[in-house]
């Protein structure tokens, strides 16, 4: 609860980033795709979506997108920021069981969420995802290359950062059946995760 506060109370200042994560996502998605297409699949859920970004690129390049967040705020910024009007928001938390079916996607993915749970809720999250995914789960975060500016801003933030990049790989290796990493950035990594 929480964090749903937080993020329903920063949600505009992450809507200026919204044209910039765009960016980033793109780039990844073409250069990744010598190690997984994910445009060869047909459905995703992008899981913690934020304002969006993510499920935008994600739908331009022709995918089926669900983007659930917990905060209300944020998915009112993806909503007004998408012009894709086939995106489906809704209001959910990975930590509670998500309001669809079993194995409802191809893929479920989520970025810069796991690293601000605590290891129990990563946990749920990782058994949630795997749960409606068909095919892959993709946690796009945090790798262990600390910067001095994303330490400030987590510490400030409250999350498991620190913890998170310690042990990703031990708790990703105990969720899933195979866990591939791909880093897409200086100080990130896709963790393409095969559920059990």
């Amino acid at each position: 609860m929480k964090s749903q506060l937080l993020f329903n109370f920063i949600a505009p200042i992450y809507g200026l980033f919204y044209k910039s994560q765009k960016t980033i996502f793109n780039n990844i998605i073409n250069e990744i795709s010598n190690d997984i297409d994910i445009l060869s699949y047909e459905t995703i859920i992008d899981i913690g979506c934020g304002t969006g970004a993510l499920c935008s690129v994600l739908a331009e390049k022709g995918m089926l997108v669900t983007g659930v967040d917990p905060a209300k705020n944020m998915l009112k910024i993806a909503k007004n920021n998408n012009n894709n009007k086939s995106i489906k928001f809704t209001q959910a938390s990975v930590l509670k069981v998500l309001p669809f079916k079993d194995k409802s996607f191809d893929i479920a993915i989520s970025s810069y969420v796991a690293h601000g749970l605590k290891p129990h809720e990563r946990k749920h999250m990782y058994k949630e995802m795997s749960r409606v995914a068909k095919n892959i789960v993709i946690i796009h975060d945090y790798n262990e290359k600390k910067g001095i500016f994303t330490s400030v801003i987590e510490w400030l933030e409250g999350g498991n950062y620190f913890y998170f990049i310690k042990n990703y790989k031990d708790e990703m290796d105990e969720a899933f059946s195979n866990v591939d990493i791909v880093n897409v950035d200086i100080r990130a990594n896709w963790y393409i995760c095969r559920p059990k």
